[in-house]
């Protein structure tokens, strides 16, 4: 199969090893020559600077890796040019386009994944099943913390360039690590309102929120904040949920979770397979994407799941422009 990779920064740079790890090699880059990373794992790959000419080439997956807003830019003209697509998240800064997106898709009979990661990380999925099987009842609450420092990102660049740190190119905390909105949707199920709180905190040079903290309130009566940040050194990533009978804590540093039984009995570690990394979350999209591709059924995070992380997003910001006013998602 043919892929065209769209936006060569540090995220289309992984897709392109993925997708050369997995067996594939026909694969055309479209590039505007602003990515701040060297050029020599490119070399020998048709470069196209023109999308038109690109998408001529009919390639039948198109991964999105450019800034965020740029996405729909891209992704509809792809979707229009009838290939798959693998949209890095957020969808796109705004709920606007989204739905002409969708019917492109659907006019094109082709199809989207969106790439939330997480979804692939083994013990998150292996939490969905706790919770799916209900051997701790009911989840009642909880809480999702994340804090990164942006400017540890990417060393190799000044972070106040960068896509995450500009309004312009659609960052913020809030979009740009919207992960927890996902993956707590995938565990819990649909989000019915939504009351937040964001705004800038640090001295970090940003036209964009470096923190928000918002309250999920979800159709089956569980409610759980998240809270981001751009400022946390060091960083750190967990989820802590309390069910009926048990709370499940789970870390990314490790990657481990502990599953902790009210009776305190039977508790357990759950770990990651021996060898496990980040990059096997990636590899295991790819996989899935390619999948995709070539026309099979499963599940998938699809774009009806990052239009409703979206809306999400908007809700947000919704809220905090309404001091806090609780918003629904019906």
């Amino acid at each position: 199969m043919r892929f065209l990779i769209v936006g060569l920064g540090s995220i289309g740079r992984r897709h392109l090893r993925n997708l050369r790890a997995l067996g594939q090699q026909d694969i055309l880059l479209y590039r505007t020559h602003r990515a701040t990373l060297p050029d020599e794992d490119l070399e020998g790959l048709p470069v196209f600077t023109d999308l038109a000419q690109a998408l001529a080439e009919k390639p039948q997956g198109v991964i999105i890796a450019n800034p965020t807003a740029a996405h729909l830019g891209t992704a509809l003209p792809a979707a229009r040019a009838g290939a798959n697509l693998l949209i890095e998240k957020p969808v796109s800064h705004t709920l606007e386009g989204l739905d002409e997106l969708r019917e492109a898709l659907a006019l094109n009979h082709a199809r989207a994944m969106v790439g939330f990661h997480f979804r692939y990380h083994p013990v998150l999925a292996e939490i969905r099943q706790i919770l799916t099987e209900g051997s701790l009842g009911w989840t009642l609450s909880g809480r999702a913390h994340w804090g990164e420092y942006l400017p540890g990102w990417h060393p190799w660049e000044d972070y106040r360039a960068s896509y995450a740190a500009r309004m312009d190119l659609g960052g913020g905390v809030t979009n740009t690590l919207s992960h927890p909105f996902d993956y707590l949707r995938w565990m819990l199920g649909e989000v019915v309102y939504v009351s937040a709180a964001l705004g800038k905190l640090s001295d970090l040079e940003l036209d964009v929120e470096d923190n928000t903290d918002a309250l999920l309130e979800f159709a089956n009566g569980a409610r759980v904040s998240v809270h981001l940040d751009y400022y946390q050194q060091p960083a750190s990533h967990t989820l802590d949920l309390s069910c009926e009978r048990g709370r499940i804590l789970w870390d990314n540093a490790d990657g481990s979770a502990r599953v902790l039984p009210a009776n305190d009995l039977n508790s357990r570690q759950i770990i990651p397979p021996s060898g496990f990394e980040r990059n096997e979350m990636f590899l295991a999209e790819m996989a899935d994407f390619i999948r995709l591709c070539r026309g099979e059924h499963f599940e998938y995070c699809s774009l009806e799941d990052g239009i409703r992380v979206q809306q999400i997003v908007a809700a947000v910001r919704q809220s905090h422009a309404q001091d806090g006013q609780r918003v629904s998602l019906a």
